[in-house]
């Protein structure tokens, strides 16, 4: 668990806030207070890597989803792939995406952002290397000559749990 104690409070904010502008469709089956985990929870929930269901647009604006290793680090999510891979392409043209995570009926994050592409340049890259080099026991620029590392910036993610104490 890399987050602070920081990332945990803003990753509630952004819980908080998002289920404030849900509909009524979506607050009836999540329960808000009763089926809505804390984001220490959620952090908990999502240590790990999990299996992450990513939506992009394609240029027709014709939506195409797709499966990634998801990290969630500091509050986001964090995935790598080809740098060749349609989802890229998609997502340089336009950095609009969704995200979900889903573990059977017991827990689930879903998330809507944009997507940002992080460099070695960038000052988040080396400890976001270094979490999934340790995990895979090779970095995932060995992987291929051109591997993406994607990060999700949140703008809409709400969570939800059949028990929020089970999690």
């Amino acid at each position: 668990m890399l987050e602070t104690t920081e990332d945990i409070s803003d990753l509630q904010t952004l819980l908080d806030a998002s289920l404030a502008r849900s509909g009524p469709h979506l607050t009836s089956i999540i329960h808000p207070e009763t089926r809505t985990p804390t984001a220490a929870a959620v952090v908990r929930a999502l240590t790990g890597m999990k299996v992450l269901v990513v939506a992009t647009v394609d240029d027709a604006g014709r939506p195409r989803t797709s499966a990634v290793d998801g990290h969630f680090l500091r509050g986001r999510w964090v995935f790598t792939t080809s740098g060749d891979a349609v989802k890229v392409r998609d997502l340089r043209a336009r950095p609009a995406i969704s995200a979900s995570h889903v573990d059977e009926e017991r827990f689930a994050l879903f998330t809507h952002g944009e997507a940002e592409f992080l460099t070695p340049s960038h000052p988040d890259w080396h400890w976001v290397e270094d979490h999934l080099t340790a995990h895979y026991d090779a970095s995932p620029t060995t992987w291929g000559p051109d591997i993406a590392y994607v990060r999700i910036q949140p703008r809409w993610s709400v969570a939800y749990a059949v028990d929020v104490d089970a999690i």
